[in-house]
């Protein structure tokens, strides 16, 4: 699995570019967004990736930030919304937007992007919404779950516990603790204020 990758900005499309890193030059498919991140060809560039696999092809997605990557798992993993729907979505919307338009349930923000129909849009604000993707904290206030933090409720999921109440235990548990813990400190806390 690649992860991430760092090299000279080669060659930029509309929906793609070619990073050279040590003679390599990988195409990686990105949004609007992430590709008006990258700067002239010729300089350093970073994009965090993701490795699309199928009987047919191998494909490398890349994005501006850990919190893109994230939000293009979450929305290929919705029905009916595979990489060239996300990317759309993310060409449109910032991950922030993105967070706050299923939050809100606002699909018409959700369906300003190309292919994303009504139906598509609220398929899409409501399954997100259900999986706890957004975290809602005490005090109401919502956010993104990104890096550790999401980790932190997959391993809370993974126990068994639902999804709304693992952001929630990990929300408080991040408020509680402040941003930088180690994760093993920040799970402990989360699963103490989820089992209450």
């Amino acid at each position: 699995m690649i992860a991430h990758l760092k090299g000279v900005l080669t060659a930029a499309g509309l929906d793609s570019a070619v990073i050279d890193v040590g003679g390599v030059g990988y195409l990686v498919g990105a949004s609007t967004k992430t590709l008006a991140s990258l700067g002239p060809i010729g300089s350093m560039a970073v994009l965090h990736t993701q490795m699309l696999v199928a009987e047919d092809f191998i494909r490398l997605v890349g994005f501006a930030s850990p919190e893109e990557r994230d939000w293009f798992g979450y929305l290929t993993a919705v029905q009916g919304v595979g990489a060239r729907v996300a990317l759309a979505i993310l060409s449109v919307l910032s991950p922030d937007e993105l967070s706050t338009a299923i939050a809100r349930g606002d699909k018409a923000m959700v369906g300003r992007a190309n292919g994303v129909g009504p139906k598509l849009a609220e398929r899409i604000v409501r399954e997100l919404k259900d999986k706890g993707t957004i975290a809602i904290g005490p005090a109401g206030a919502t956010g993104p779950l990104g890096g550790q933090a999401q980790d932190a409720v997959s391993a809370l999921l993974n126990l068994g516990f639902r999804p709304a109440d693992a952001s929630a235990a990990v929300r408080a548990a991040e408020d509680a603790l402040g941003a930088n813990v180690p994760f093993d400190t920040l799970v402990r806390e989360a699963l103490k204020r989820a089992a209450k």
